[in-house]
């Protein structure tokens, strides 16, 4: 669930206890993802509903967060919003 005065997406747990943040940076269209922390499971589920979230608002994504950047290259859903270069650095 986004939680814009916080700037971060939240997961809970069934008991509704916080199982993991994904922290961001918006600028106009521009959403900068920045961290990703949680439980396992709910990094995934942050990443998708994110990511999902960009898409709906036409937004253009800039992945920070090492796990996020990860995920999404295995997701080529996303890749037309990504502002990232597709070279890798070795």
């Amino acid at each position: 669930m986004d939680v814009p005065e916080r700037e971060r997406f939240e997961a809970r747990d069934d008991d509704g206890a916080l199982a993991g943040v994904l922290t961001y940076q918006l600028t106009g269209n521009i959403i900068a993802y920045t961290h990703t922390q949680g439980e396992e499971g709910a990094d995934t589920a942050l990443a998708r509903a994110a990511m999902d979230d960009a898409k709906a608002k036409g937004r253009v994504v800039v992945p920070l967060c090492p796990f996020l950047s990860g995920w999404l290259d295995e997701h080529h859903e996303y890749d037309k919003i990504l502002a990232r270069s597709t070279r890798k650095v070795k």
